[in-house]
């Protein structure tokens, strides 16, 4: 009879012990997570084409920083400005052309660049056929690009004007939804669809489509993708988002100078229903196109050849200069 008691005081007693150690570690873990600043976050798509940005999250450089990144996917750059704009979130990462707009809307508290990513566009075109691609086969067929007044649909523009091909000769298709092309292009719409990575290549594995080119080879450079805040968040959280500058920084440094399957083994748990030999093949076509900048840094040459585009398409008339739109807080 002691005995058995003795056993229920001691299995009582490891119980205790257990519990203790799993408060203590859970109250660590607050702790720890106390001492973050939370940055919400609004990115336009979830894509291997922000590879570095998830590579800072995974290694752990935001926490190290400080920064406790809340991550929400909010599909189209206006959807992604309008969320910035809510107060739904701080930050958000898209193209630079929505903030554009809300800036010649009227908006006193606009939205301003802080730090770049991309510097060309990250899409690849899908044929139906796997043969051999020229530019030129795209005459007279139908292409789904999305939205006209998005930097997909615009960047896919200029690669036609670069590869001598007058927008008049092909069937541009800008009545689908981004986050729509790759199930209308299975679906047995269009001759061509513009997708961005996982989806080009989960299209290409199931024998939907064949990845013929990259958009942004044959396109030119400006900031694709970036990210901005509020003038007003940015000026009151200025060494948070220079913090969050430097992190972004070590990301693309990271992503540049490690092969391409230690980058995808470290992005993996972002992309749980992709394998990690898929993940480094899309990152090795992203690494050829040479689409992240070398720093975050966003040049006022880069950000006028994106004016430039958005005046020849008739998407803003007046002039939107660097110096309102950009607030660099890389040094």
């Amino acid at each position: 009879m002691k005995r058995n008691s003795l056993y229920v005081f001691l299995g009582l007693l490891v119980v205790i012990v257990i519990g203790l150690i799993v408060g203590l570690v859970l109250m660590k873990k607050d702790e720890k997570k106390s001492n973050l600043t939370t940055v919400k976050v609004a990115e336009v798509t979830h894509s291997t084409f922000y590879t570095p940005f998830y590579v800072a999250m995974e290694n752990g450089y935001f926490k190290d920083a400080g920064i406790d990144i809340d991550l929400l996917l909010v599909s189209g750059s206006d959807n992604v400005a309008a969320s910035v704009l809510s107060g739904d979130t701080e930050v958000g990462l898209a193209g630079p052309e929505s903030a554009i707009f809300v800036y010649l809307g009227g908006e006193k508290d606009y939205l301003q660049v802080f730090s770049g990513l991309t510097k060309r566009d990250g899409q690849f075109m899908l044929s139906r056929s796997g043969k051999d691609f020229d530019w030129h086969d795209l005459i007279g067929k139908e292409i789904l690009v999305g939205r006209s007044t998005g930097m997909p649909g615009l960047s896919f523009l200029r690669a036609l004007d670069n590869e001598g091909i007058k927008k008049s000769d092909v069937n541009i298709n800008f009545s689908i939804e981004f986050g729509e092309l790759s199930g209308a292009f299975i679906g047995g719409e269009g001759d061509y669809v513009n997708l961005f990575e996982p989806l080009a290549s989960k299209l290409e594995d199931n024998g939907n489509g064949y990845v013929v080119t990259s958009v942004g080879a044959s396109s030119d450079d400006f900031p694709y993708t970036a990210f901005y805040a509020r003038k007003s968040y940015i000026n009151e959280n200025k060494e948070l988002l220079k913090k969050f500058t430097e992190v972004i920084d070590k990301g693309i440094k990271y992503t540049m100078e490690n092969d391409s399957e230690n980058v995808a083994k470290v992005i993996q748990k972002q992309f749980s229903d992709t394998s990690v030999k898929d993940l480094s093949v899309m990152i090795e076509r992203y690494k050829e196109a040479d689409v992240w900048l070398p720093n975050p840094l966003v040049e006022e040459k880069f950000y006028n050849t994106l004016v430039d585009l958005l005046k020849e398409n008739a998407l803003i008339k007046e002039p939107v200069y660097y110096k309102d739109m950009v607030n660099n807080l890389y040094e």
